[in-house]
């Protein structure tokens, strides 16, 4: 069994592992799990950002009446409190982090399903959203998803539960620029139906992350505990003085 020798091992992150992605020590190949303080902070302030973001958005998506604005409030509200679970959980240990990465992908899963249903209910209301609220509140979302991205770009890689973060906020940048250009749409056709068009297919991009997620998250559950497994197993064997 190959094993590593964690002695001669620097007990700081690596440059490349404190800046994301991978990185070696000793031959074996670790992901960054997001234990920097440098992490930390970025991830302080993108929460801060989702939770301006979600107040402000629902304010509008309510005046506006819009399916497309709705998905963008749940989007906010969401991922302000999955990252605030990241960041707990950063530090813990691996099961501990993909555990959360997993609830991570439910809660996008759960906010598809609320989406899509608030979109069937706006198809048969027949009611008008607001597509200057729309356009405008569009373009808010995509400034302030904009700027987490850019603090997020240098830990674009890791472990399930830093990689989600990126994931999430990428996802949130298109989906805002999607609901921006929906304004105009609806405002073009003067029909309701763009709206709702867009309010599906983010709910669509939201399962697919959900499914991304949560499929690396149960890898790397799968790969822990073979881990833990055979550590327990040589254990009692030493103690048996084997």
């Amino acid at each position: 069994m190959h094993t590593v020798d964690m002695s001669s091992c620097s007990s700081e992150p690596a440059q490349g592992q404190a800046h994301g992605g991978a990185t070696s020590c000793c031959g074996a190949t670790v992901v960054f799990d997001g234990a920097s303080p440098d992490y930390r902070r970025v991830l302080a302030w993108v929460i801060a950002i989702n939770l301006l973001g979600f107040g402000v958005v629902a304010v509008g998506a309510l005046l506006a009446g819009s399916a497309s604005l709705a998905a963008n409030t749940l989007d906010f509200a969401a991922d302000a409190a999955t990252y605030a679970v990241s960041l707990w959980a950063i530090g813990k240990s691996a099961r501990v982090r993909a555990g959360a990465a997993l609830f991570k992908g439910g809660s996008l899963a759960v906010m598809a399903l609320a989406i899509l249903g608030f979109a069937v209910w706006r198809a048969l209301s027949g009611t008008m959203p607001d597509a200057a609220a729309i356009s405008g509140l569009g373009l808010f979302g995509a400034a302030a998803n904009l700027a987490a991205a850019i603090l997020l770009m240098r830990y674009r890689e890791g472990d399930a539960n830093v990689r989600s973060v990126w994931l999430c906020t990428r996802n949130d940048l298109i989906q805002c620029v999607a609901v921006a250009a929906t304004g105009v749409a609806v405002a073009l056709t003067g029909s309701r139906w763009p709206d709702l068009a867009v309010g599906v297919l983010l709910a669509a991009v939201f399962l697919r992350s959900a499914w991304s997620i949560t499929a690396q998250a149960r890898a790397e559950l799968a790969a822990e505990t073979p881990l833990k497994a055979d550590f327990v197993t040589h254990s009692r064997a030493a103690r048996r003085g084997l």
